[in-house]
């Protein structure tokens, strides 16, 4: 059963990769105007807000494997029209931030979904395995996706959003291999039920730190949304050049990952968090302030590198800190965080790319996330005093 899990959770991170590249130069190229990625960030994110609650509620009182069926079906259908819209000489962006919010709404229940899959479908014994395998496989994909769409919109154009639209199809036919998993919570349906997950976070101040920290850096910080700009007006190069410095934080980010997955278990856990937080930060200064694109690449890769150690570490303590019953609506909290970090963080950098130019943006936005580190340095104390993270108990 997990072959077919691995699958479907790959095409559908390879197909979400993919799609934010694709828009990312498409619409640069059709206008030029950096609100237009910041209006696809914002899409994405709202969903993830308006649903949260009842996403997480859903994972954990429905059966899980029908619920990604479902949405790898919506994703299928946005992704098709997309493809029909592009193929217009003028495109309908009223329409594609339309498509982009439905399919933001669809990921904000597969991703929960997927996230809580794992232990359902394997031995006990063999879920940290699992785990494992399913956290490379997420890597590999996000890697590999963004060249991938490079090579695409070089060879294809805007027939990219049918092969994306393929990627949806191998998803769903993966998925529909498992056996119906019976849903793991009661149907209550009152508000603390609902918002136990959140409760839990606030309440344990370990996760509150890291979860938080990640938002709040990756939000304010990351540069991913500045690619296309960075690509056609400073470094002047083309689409497949473009995928590949999108790739380059995956690629560190996977190696750093191999890197991690070798080692027994995670000592030091806080004082190593605060050396990848604060490299992280440096990498972004140094991709914001140079002129050659190699350096640029280099400083993508220390970027995803750094960022995986982060993600390790959140990763692991929340998996360690959730009580089974509770893993949907936690992991709808993770994925609530995760989105913020990344949609929102695309919003506020082409919002503020239109403002103040590129450069400018990703200056500021390193500035602030090496005083956020310091900041939680100060706030967390526990967080950055942690040795080893499987001293953690569900609670």
């Amino acid at each position: 059963m997990l072959p077919f899990f691995l699958i479907a959770r790959g095409c559908h991170s390879l197909a979400s990769t993919m799609l934010v590249v694709s828009l990312g130069w498409h619409l640069y190229e059709f206008s030029g105007d950096p609100l237009d990625l910041a209006f696809v960030g914002l899409a994405q994110i709202l969903p993830v807000f308006l649903f949260f609650f009842a996403s997480g509620w859903a994972v954990d009182h429905f059966s899980r494997e029908r619920l990604v069926k479902l949405c790898l079906l919506v994703d299928l259908i946005c992704f098709s029209a997309m493809g029909w819209i592009m193929l217009e000489a003028t495109i309908n962006t009223a329409w594609i931030y339309a498509l982009v919010f439905v399919q933001g709404a669809s990921k904000a229940f597969a991703s929960p979904a997927m996230q809580a899959i794992v232990p359902n479908i394997v031995e006990k014994s063999q879920l940290n395995r699992a785990i494992a395998m399913t956290s490379t496989t997420w890597n590999f994909a996000m890697t590999i996706g963004p060249a991938i769409a490079g090579l695409l919109i070089l060879w294809l154009d805007r027939g990219v959003y049918f092969v994306i639209a393929g990627c949806a199809v191998v998803g769903l036919i993966a998925i529909s291999r498992l056996p119906r998993i019976k849903p793991a919570g009661s149907q209550k349906r009152s508000w603390n039920d609902l918002n136990a997950g959140l409760r839990l976070v606030f309440n344990n101040p370990i996760l509150l730190g890291s979860l938080s920290l990640d938002l709040l850096i990756v939000g304010l910080g990351s540069v991913l949304v500045l690619l296309p700009i960075y690509a056609t007006d400073i470094f002047q190069v083309g689409p497949e050049d473009l995928g590949i410095m999108r790739a380059m934080p995956g690629i560190g980010s996977v190696l750093m990952g191999l890197y991690m997955s070798k080692r027994a278990e995670l000592t030091k856990a806080g004082a190593k968090l605060l050396i990848a937080l604060t490299v992280f930060s440096l990498s972004i200064a140094t991709f914001a302030l140079t002129d050659s694109y190699w350096i640029a690449l280099a400083a993508l890769f220390i970027y995803g590198a750094s960022d995986m150690v982060s993600v390790n570490i959140r990763m692991t303590l929340v998996q360690l800190a959730t009580p089974d019953e509770l893993r949907g609506r936690v992991s709808a909290v993770n994925s609530l965080f995760i989105a913020t970090s990344n949609e929102a963080g695309d919003f506020r950098g082409g919002a503020t790319a239109a403002a103040i130019g590129p450069v400018a943006t990703a200056t500021v936005g390193a500035g602030l996330a090496l005083a956020i580190t310091l900041w939680g340095y100060k706030t967390f104390p526990t967080l950055f005093k942690l040795d080893r993270v499987d001293s953690v108990k569900p609670s």
